[in-house]
């Protein structure tokens, strides 16, 4: 009987082991593929084919900064998609007196889970589509979710402005979120805090990339929150416009993005600006479209920089800019 048998039961253990090889592969392999599709910008044409599936949110986050917010959601909006406004929500907190600096791991639990976003959803974010400080909203919207461990997320190349300028459908009023429980898994790699900058400022280490415009680079003009006009020692200007097109509101194309990067590609990089939103941008722009991996977004930037006063300071304003301040011919 076991010489009958035991021909028989290895034949069935090799065959339940070819089995399970097989199926690990193919989950590998399907990993690979979904991995594969991840996608930093997603075309209207994409999002067309794709906007029910299962596992798609589409997030539209349009504020006050791009001139629109819940009210110009509700008047017109891509079907299915959920609304959260990047300028009230909770994108950005003040913590210790700062303004928006980055949610705690449970307030982002919260925030993301009650848009209907979890672990396995793909979330696709939705600017306007006007102007490069709107594109800013939707790349700290994009870095957010993927510190807050959220692994597949794309920003709609264009925006609304895309998608109703290819003619395709708009829906009015208000789709609820349904709430899913969303647990963190905070990607410190993405993120430079104070005492980080701080030792990179006195150390090196990292390139510094200060994302503003010339004239807040320079200590010209400053944000209302800052406490100080100028930059952190020793820190490149790429401004963030740069890598916008603003006669098609998207990224420049990519060959573009790498010229004006230049030596940003190479080594470790921080990038900041006034409240960690321009320099969103240009983190979007290294990290996710050059493949510098090394990149990361000081989130706090100047404004959290200069509420300590003991920080260094470099800045080429004049006390000829000081007098034009004070009547009122400056910033």
């Amino acid at each position: 009987m076991r010489k009958i048998l035991a021909p028989a039961v290895a034949r069935v253990l090799r065959q339940f082991g070819a089995a399970l090889a097989f199926s690990a592969a193919l989950a590998v392999s399907t990993a690979g593929v979904h991995a594969a599709e991840r996608q930093p910008l997603v075309s209207v044409d994409w999002l067309k084919q794709h906007v029910k599936d299962a596992d798609l949110v589409v997030l539209d986050i349009r504020s006050a900064i791009d001139g629109g917010g819940v009210e110009a959601y509700k008047a017109a909006h891509i079907p299915g998609s959920v609304h959260s406004d990047y300028d009230k929500a909770g994108w950005r907190v003040t913590r210790n007196n700062v303004p928006f600096m980055v949610p705690t791991a449970a307030e982002l639990e919260k925030l993301i889970g009650d848009l209907g976003i979890d672990e396995d959803s793909h979330v696709v974010v939705v600017p306007a589509g006007v102007n490069v400080l709107d594109f800013g909203s939707a790349a700290r919207t994009y870095w957010t979710l993927a510190y807050a461990g959220v692994k597949n997320v794309s920003i709609l190349d264009g925006g609304v402005a895309a998608w109703s300028k290819a003619g395709l459908p708009t829906e009015s009023g208000v789709v609820p979120p349904s709430p899913k429980i969303f647990t963190s898994s905070l990607d410190k790699n993405l993120l430079a805090d104070a005492a980080e900058v701080e030792k990179i400022e006195k150390s090196g280490g990292a390139t510094l990339i200060d994302a503003r415009p010339a004239s807040f680079f320079l200590g010209k003009e400053k944000a209302p929150a800052s406490q100080a006009y100028g930059h952190i020692p020793g820190a490149l200007n790429i401004d963030s416009a740069e890598f916008y097109d603003p006669a098609s509101n998207r990224l420049k194309p990519k060959a573009e993005l790498a010229k004006l990067a230049g030596r940003a590609t190479d080594g470790s990089v921080v990038a900041y600006c006034n409240t960690g939103h321009w320099a969103a941008t240009d983190w979007f722009v290294l990290h996710e479209l050059l493949g510098q991996e090394r990149a990361r977004l000081y989130a706090g930037s100047m404004v959290e920089w200069t509420s300590n006063a003991s920080r260094p300071i470099e800045s080429s304003r004049t006390k000829w800019d000081d007098l034009k301040k004070t009547l009122g011919l400056g910033s």
